[in-house]
């Protein structure tokens, strides 16, 4: 059992490995993805900013919304490799070398949560450029850290499931829009009761806010209520769903 586990991890470690190379050859997409963040949050801080009331520096409000979206845009590039590789019949070889589905999977995920860690260090040194000022606790940057991982590597296995299900790179770029279009119906860039009455049960009861509310509360040092609990909740959620619906789609579509 322990050869079966380490074999396993070694082999996700070498195709984690091999997603980042194949990053760092497709240098447009990952510019792309690093570099959206930064342009929306700097969009908002300098054209809308002014025009919405927070309560405290719209820079400091919008932060953590655009950390977030990062893990949208960096899912997006997961479904996008995993859709190919099923495609051209990678998955074939690594089949006969005796790699299975959850490594093979596993490696995809590792890599978007290294793409995404260097694109939220980004994000957060472009803010400090502009005035983020955070007073978080080594305790609350922990728990902001850990908050942050759970939910990447959620949205990483959920993107992993989008790239078997769908047949073309194209669809399966389509298909996470949706992941990256969370954030905006949610606390991220305006207060929710800003938004008109209708969308104030979605706003609030959606994946993200709790997510982006935590987030917001432990990097000022604010109260954060039950948030972060939540937060973990939807995430251990989606990750089981995903996991499980990417091992279905994977014996479904190499069997």
């Amino acid at each position: 059992m322990s050869d079966v586990l380490t074999g396993g991890l070694t082999a996700a470690g070498t195709l984690a490995g091999r997603g980042i190379r194949l990053s760092r050859r497709n240098l447009d997409a990952v510019i792309t993805s690093m570099m959206m963040p930064i342009m929306l949050m700097l969009v908002f801080v300098y054209f809308f900013g002014g025009a919405i009331e927070t309560g405290t520096g719209y820079v400091t409000y919008v932060v953590p919304g655009v950390i977030v979206l990062c893990a949208g845009f960096g899912a997006a590039g997961t479904a996008v490799s995993v859709s190919e590789d099923m495609r051209l019949g990678v998955v074939d070889r690594f089949r006969t070398l005796d790699i299975g589905g959850t490594p093979f999977l596993a490696g995809h995920v590792a890599a978007s949560v290294t793409r995404n860690t260097l694109s939220t260090t980004l994000v957060l040194g472009v803010a400090f450029l502009i005035g983020f000022r955070p007073a978080a606790t080594p305790g609350g940057w922990l728990a902001a850290i850990g908050l942050l991982l759970a939910y990447v590597t959620a949205v990483s296995w959920l993107a992993a499931a989008v790239g078997l299900l769908t047949r073309t790179a194209e669809a399966a770029g389509a298909v996470t829009f949706f992941m990256m279009f969370l954030p905006y119906p949610s606390s991220a860039f305006v207060p929710i009761d800003t938004m008109p009455s209708w969308l104030h049960g979605f706003s609030e009861h959606q994946p993200v806010t709790p997510l982006i509310e935590s987030l917001r509360g432990l990097l000022l040092d604010q109260p954060v209520g039950n948030s972060p609990w939540i937060a973990l909740g939807w995430c251990a959620g989606l990750l089981t769903l995903a996991v499980a619906a990417s091992g279905f789609l994977f014996r479904l579509r190499t069997r």
